[in-house]
Order: structure tokens, then sequence, then C-alpha cells
């Protein structure tokens, strides 16, 4: 691209002026260095010029170098007047590039940005003071569109003339009438400018002349106002003298009204003390008197019926009110005022003494009312609904907060009472349900697993509706828990039997008392977990019922009001006057801080049973079935996350958090217990192998946990348990094969991979791709090893006869000249094959046969 220096272009721009535009009495204002847009590089320079004439004219020249000689040349030109659009082709970023509208579009490229900003600030400076017409400024900074000229470059190059441009200023059209009349009068005037100039001296100092006359004229003028200000003066000296004479007359006037005003002050004095009066008096009867049947409901207002209670709550409210006045000072010197509040402190204590006493009765007779419906919701694994309870009692809610804001040590003692009565029935609900939920649970094992024995049979029995009867029974469960171990897993310690079939071991096995989880019904792994999450669907509107409680009734969200001792009437005034009682912003956030404190407090003593009975109902579906610990810790994290979604900080949240440590915590004993047996398994020296059973109880497990994580929270600690695991069953299979005496290492490994590899195809599990690649590389490879090692070379010489072609071939001899050589001609193809007839091809084959199906096993179907 071309490039021109500021001083190159100054020079440019004044050889321009003096070649070109001055003969045409032109002057040049702008310049810039241009080529066409898409062309051969050839460049120009585009000037902006203004006549000296009359009218202005503003022109836009294309001035060109000429080939022939160092010299410029104009080569086309535009009137300003026909440019309808200066497109700047983008405001935002550096672009030499602008298109100039006039009778068609003309595309330039400048030398550089800042001479094309400057080109194009002169012509729209150009146009606002000649022209005035539309002209569209497209994609130019609103910068440019002013009248202050850029810095740096452009103002180099056109600085000067813009400066000259500013300075002049058109003649007006009075004043180009004056001159041309002026001119008309002397004709003389441009032929001869000295003769001009002396006839305007002359006319000038007739002027002159006609001035100093005018000011002699007007002295005479003068001398007549003088005389008339002395005429006025000597007037308003005879009007000051009727002036004294009047204010003497009106001086015993003056006298009296000064007393009447003085008498009507002192009337308007005794008026406002009278006013003020009776707005103290009317404040205090207005804001420190209680009506009649206001204190009577707080005396002796029914605290059981709806109509009571509302009239008990306007009564206090309207206490409170009285209680908390902003007396005025000097007020609580008054004795009607300290009686008031003398009265309002008893009528306080007395209210607050029934409402406390009413209460902790509701609290103690609802405490026990309900455990005559226990058994009902037992029966059913259902927890009684205490919504009736909480409606009755929230009609008290705005009693407490009054009682709260009165008497805390009242409200803290009737909380502790709520808590107390409620903790114990609660508790006696908690435990019974759980008891419950653990004898169904124990039953779904029951009727699945009818080999365990009588201590499980004598279970089924039906369900008792007594509390003793559920402990006994719970007992009983938790003593004969340790027969239900034998299903906690697939992947049991199992002895490989000497059979030819999985079935036969499992059969054995199974008469040696163990059950592997295989053996456990779907439909019964179902019902635990319907029970498991019935459990916590009943917990958790519990908790969510209570915590919302607690939180209305005792008014445990909201900011306390804090009142004065009432038994000091006295309140300290602030700076402006007014009795001032509300504590600092940093106490009421402690305030609120305490607050939530004291709900979860609350909550923790009412529902302290809860979390140990989760995990006791943890424990014992742990013990019945580790299996179990996959639903669990499903059931348990989708409610985790429900409950920190409604609210993070509540007690149910909280507690079902750390029981999901637990289920977690059971959840890795369960693969860590699967590993362990994987290392304990022993085969037998006298049997073939087959497919190892820890292997098939990685299906099983594999295929049930994708079953129950399906779209589950905790998809993560499932994918970690199987890189455990199968790490474990990769690791422990090579152990079993390098131990293995009756089945090759290479079947025991090819079998076994092979199951591993359709396992991994067929479930699809993302995590363990990996593993999947790894275990069919090691199924190919040790297939090969089989073939190769323990298969042997049936045909050894017709084998060894086509290894030789083969390695001439690789050596590089052609395949259709091997037959030229004598060790591989046809004839010695023909003496290996006589020496293999066809009876000893068939019997080598049935040997092979025979030796394969008895390393093979009938499971994976290699043979």
């Amino acid at each position: 691209m071309f490039c021109v220096t500021a001083s190159t272009m100054t020079a440019i721009k004044h050889a321009l002026q003096r070649d070109i535009f001055t003969p045409n009495d032109e002057r040049l204002l702008g310049i810039v260095n241009v080529c066409k847009a898409g062309k051969k590089k050839k460049n120009c320079f585009l000037c902006a010029t203004v006549t000296t004439e009359r009218p202005v004219q503003v022109k836009v020249v294309k001035v060109k170098k000429s080939d022939k000689g160092d010299f410029y040349k104009r080569q086309q030109t535009w009137e300003l007047r026909d440019l309808t659009e200066v497109d700047a082709k983008d405001a935002s970023k550096e672009n030499p590039e602008f298109d100039l509208h006039f009778e068609k579009v003309y595309r330039w490229v400048a030398s550089s940005t800042a001479e094309k900003n400057s080109f194009i600030s002169c012509i729209w400076k150009l146009n606002q003071r000649y022209l005035r017409k539309k002209v569209e400024f497209v994609n130019v900074s609103s910068q440019l569109l002013e009248e202050s000229v850029p810095s740096g470059e452009s103002q180099s190059v056109a600085g000067g003339d813009e400066d000259a441009l500013d300075d002049y200023q058109e003649l007006s059209a009075r004043e180009e009438q004056d001159i041309e009349s002026m001119m008309e009068m002397c004709e003389y005037a441009i032929s001869n400018a000295e003769a001009f100039a002396e006839q305007l001296s002359r006319e000038l100092q007739v002027l002159d002349g006609a001035n100093i006359q005018s000011i002699m004229a007007s002295e005479k003028q003068v001398n007549i106002l003088m005389q008339l200000l002395d005429e006025a003066l000597g007037e308003v000296d005879t009007i000051e003298g009727k002036l004294s004479s009047y204010e003497e007359m009106l001086q015993s006037v003056k006298e009296q009204m000064d007393q009447i005003s003085q008498s009507n002050r002192l009337i308007q004095i005794s008026n406002t003390n009278n006013g003020k009066l009776l707005d103290e008096i009317q404040f205090l009867v207005n804001y420190m008197d209680l009506s009649k049947g206001h204190i009577r409901a707080l005396q002796e207002g029914d605290l059981t019926s709806p109509k009571g209670i509302e009239a008990c709550i306007n009564a206090s409210e309207a206490l409170l009110q009285c209680m908390n006045v902003a007396l005025r000072p000097g007020h609580d010197k008054l004795m009607a005022v300290t009686q008031q509040q003398l009265l309002f402190a008893e009528l306080r204590d007395t209210f607050a003494r029934r409402l406390t006493n009413h209460l902790n009765n509701v609290f103690v007779h609802q405490g026990h009312d309900q455990s005559s419906t226990l058994s009902q919701h037992t029966a059913e694994l259902t927890l009684p609904k205490h919504s009736p309870l909480h409606r009755d009692l929230l009609r008290y809610a705005k009693l407490m907060e009054w009682l709260k804001n009165t008497h805390r040590e009242k409200y803290e003692g009737l909380s502790r009472t709520y808590v107390d009565y409620m903790s114990r029935l609660y508790e006696r609900e908690i435990k019974d349900f759980f008891e419950v939920a653990k004898i169904k649970m124990a039953g779904t094992t029951k009727e699945a697993k009818g080999k365990f024995g009588k201590s499980c049979d004598s279970q089924t029995s039906t369900l008792p509706r007594k509390e003793s009867a559920l402990k006994q029974e719970t007992e009983s469960l938790h003593g004969s828990s340790g027969k239900l171990t034998g299903s906690t897993s697939s992947l049991n310690k199992l002895t490989v039997q000497g059979s030819n079939s999985r079935r036969s071991q499992s059969s054995s096995l199974l008469d040696m008392g163990n059950m592997s989880a295989s053996d456990l019904d779907v439909a019964d792994r179902t019902k635990f977990d319907k029970i498991f999450e019935q459990v916590l669907s009943e917990l958790e509107p519990l908790c969510l019922a209570e915590q919302d409680f607690i939180s209305k009734f005792f008014k445990l969200q909201q900011h306390p009001t804090v009142t004065p001792p009432l038994a000091q009437p006295e309140t300290e005034e602030s700076d402006g006057g007014t009795p001032s009682r509300i504590p600092p912003q940093a106490e009421h956030r402690h305030s609120l801080s305490s607050e939530k404190d004291m709900v979860r407090l609350m909550m923790n003593k009412i529902f302290q049973s809860i979390e140990t009975e989760l995990n006791s109902l943890i424990a014992l579906g742990d013990k019945i079935d580790s299996f179990n610990s996959l639903y669990m810790l499903v059931k348990m994290s989708h409610h985790v996350w429900t409950a920190e979604n409604v609210d993070p900080a509540s007690y149910l949240s909280t507690t079902l958090g750390n029981v999901l440590v637990t289920v977690k915590r059971n959840f890795d004993k369960c693969i860590s217990g699967q590993i362990r047996q994987m290392e304990e398994v022993k085969i037998s020296k006298k049997s073939k192998v087959g497919i190892l059973p820890f292997v098939t109880g990685f299906e099983e497990f594999a295929e049930l946990a994708e079953t129950i994580f399906r779209n589950a929270e905790r998809r993560g600690d499932l994918d970690k348990a199987y890189v455990k695991l199968i790490r474990a069953v990769f690791m422990n299979v090579e152990k079993v094969a390098n131990e293995s005496q009756k089945t090759p290492r290479d079947v025991v490994m090819m079998e076994n991979f092979h199951h591993i590899f359709s396992t991994l195809s067929r479930l699809k599990i993302s995590c363990l791709d990996a593993e999947r690649r790894e275990a069919k590389h090691k199924y190919t490879d040790h297939l090969q090893s089989y073939v190769i090692n323990s298969l042997g070379q049936p045909l050894e010489k017709l084998n060894h006869f086509f290894e030789g072609v083969e390695a001439r071939v690789a050596q590089g001899v052609r395949e259709e000249e091997v037959s030229y050589q004598l060790a591989f001609n046809k004839q010695e193809l023909r003496k290996v094959i006589k020496e293999y007839p066809g009876k000893e091809v068939k019997k080598g084959l049935d040997n092979l046969y025979k030796k394969v199906d008895k390393h093979l096993c009938e499971e994976e179907s290699l043979l």
C-alpha cells in the first residue's frame, strides 16, 4: 500500500495550491492521497476547494501526476452540491476505504485512516458552512462530525487552511447592500481606489463635525433638566413639612395602638398555651386509654373459642400499643400516667399468666391424645398427621408473638414445654413406625427365602398391633439377622465345584446353605425399595410441616420487636428529643441468627430419634441383602437433593445428609466386600474352571445397578464402584488362571474375558469403555495363544511346507515363482500330502475336538 509522510503531503499541498488552484481563484482546504478500490494502485489526490469569488462554489477535484513530467494536472471535478452520501465503511475500526456518491458511486482507498478521516471532516464542515444540504454520512464516527479538527496527521494536512476558514466571517446581506450602494455612488471606486479612499475620508470628517455639534446642542437640554430638578426638590421639602405635622397629630393614636397590641399578644400566648394543653390531654386520652371491652378480654376472655381468641388478640395488641406509646418530656411525672402504666403492667402480667397456663394445658392434652391412633397408623406404615393440632395452635400465633415481646421468660418456658411433650409423642410414633418398617422388610426376605430355616419362618406371623409385640418381633428379627447374611451379595465366598455346568455349581452351593443375590427375587427387592421409599416419603412432609409450624407459631422468622422495660416508664431521649427504643442493626442480625438456631435446636430435640432409627433401618436392610445399599443410596440421595432445594438449612436436609453419609459408607463397604470375596475364591484341582462365579456375579451386579441408578443423582458413585470392581475382576481372573491345574491358563483367561467383554458390550457402561476394549484384547490374545501353544500342529510337515512358502514370499519372492524352487514345487507338496491320508487327518481332528471339548465349558459356547 502506498504511504505519504506528513511533510511530503504538506509540500504536495503547497505545490497544488500554487500550480493548479491559485490560477483558478480557488483555495485548497482538504486533500487525501487515494487510489481506486479493487484496481491497480495508481494513486491520485482528492482535493476539497472553495472559490475566492462570490458566490462561493465548493468542489471536489481529482488531481493526478502527469506521466510525461513532474507536474500535476486536474483530471475530474465534482460540485459538492451533487454529493449525496459519504460512506466510511466502518466507524469503530480503522479502515482506509470510503465511498463518495455523486451521479454514481466512486470507491476509494486512502493512504491512511487519518487522511481519510481528515478529508471526511473537511467535507462535512464545508457542507455545514456553505451548502447546508442533507448529505448522508454513513459509518462515520460522531467525533469527526464536529467543528473541532482531529489531531495528529490530519491536523498537519488541513490545519492551516481550516483555521483560515474558521477566521473568515461572511458579510451579512445588509452590509453587502450598503457596500454596493456606496460603490454605485462612486463609479470610479474600482478603477481609482485612491480617489475613492479620499472621498470616504472627507465624508468621515463631515460625520465627526456633525457629532460635535450634536453634543454642543445637548448642553441646553441639560440646563433645562437641572432647573426642573431644583423645582422638584422644593416641592419635596414642602411635602416633608406637611408629613411632620401629620406625625405629631398621630402620636397619641400610636400609644393607644401599642397598648392594644400588647393586650392582643398576651391573649394569643394564653390561647397557644391552652391549645398545647388540650393537645397533651387528647394525646394522653387517645394513646393511654384502654377500653373496658379490652380490659375484660384480657382479664377473663375465652381462650378456647375463635371469637374469644380474636378478642384477646385485639385486646393484647391495644395493650401493647398503650404500653409502647412514646411519652413526651414530663408525662412520666403525672400521677394519672403513672397509674395507667401500673394498670397496664398488671393487665399484661394477668393475661400472660392466663395464656401460658392455657397453652400448657393444650400442649399436654395434645401430647397424650394422639397415642390412641398410633396402632392404626403404624399397621399401614404411615405416620399420623398433625395438621389438625397445628391448625388449632396457629390461632394463638399472634398471642405467642405478643408473649415473646412482653414476657420473654414465659415465652421460652412455653417453647420448652412444647418441645418436651411433642418429642415424647413423636418418639413413640416414629419408633412404632420404624418397627413396622423393619418387620415388613424382614417379611420380604422370608417370603423369598424359605430355605433359611425356622428362625426366619417364625417371623411371618401377623403384624401385632401393640407396642410390646412390635418390640418383641424386632428383637427376634435382630437375633436372627445373622442368618440373613447368606444373601449379602452375588459375589459370596464360593468354591468352584467339579462339574461341567454352573447349574450343578449353584445347586451344590444352595445345599451348603449359601444363597447368592441372583436367587433373590426381583419383585422382593422392588418391594424393599418401595418400603424404604415409603419411610422417607412419610418422614419428609412430617419434618417440613413441623418446622413450618414452629417458625409460624413461635414467630422465629421475623425480626423481634424490642420493647422498653415496663417497670421503668422513663425512656432515654435521642438527639432529636424522641425516645429511642430500636436496637442497633448488629443486634437485629444477631437476633435473627439466634432465632434460626432456636428453630434448629427445637427440631433436633423433637425429632432426636429419627437419625438413630434411620441408621438402624439402614443397617437392617444392609444385613438382609447388601445390594439394598444400592437402592438406599439412590433413594436417600434423591430425598437429600429435594430437601436441599426446599431449604438447605432445614433440619430435614441436615439429618438426611448425615444419614446419606452412612448409606454411602455401607455402599463402599458392600463394594469392598465383593472385592475381598473375589480375592478369597478358591478353585477345585479336579474339575475344570469354566466361567468364574465372581465374573457372573459382576454381570448380575451391573445389570441390577444399571436398573437402580437409571437417572439417579449419585451416578458418579456407581461409576467409581464399577472401576474398582472390574479391576478386581481382571486381577483375580488372572490369579485363578495362574493357579488352575485342570484347565489351561489360556482357556480360563479366554473364556472369562470373553464373558466380561460380552457383558460390557451388552450393558454399554460408558465409564468402562477402556476396560471393555482391554477385555476384548485379552480374550483375543489368549485365544491365539491357546490355539498356538495348546492345540499344537496336527499336520506338522504340511505346516512347515506352507510356513516356508510364506517365508519366501516375505523375503520378496513373487508368489507365482515360488513353485519353481526345488523345496517348494508341486512334487514336494504331493509328497507331503501323501504322508497324511484322509483317515489320519480325520483321526487327528477327532482327537483335537475331544481335547478342546475337555478344556472348554458349556456356558460360553466357544467350542
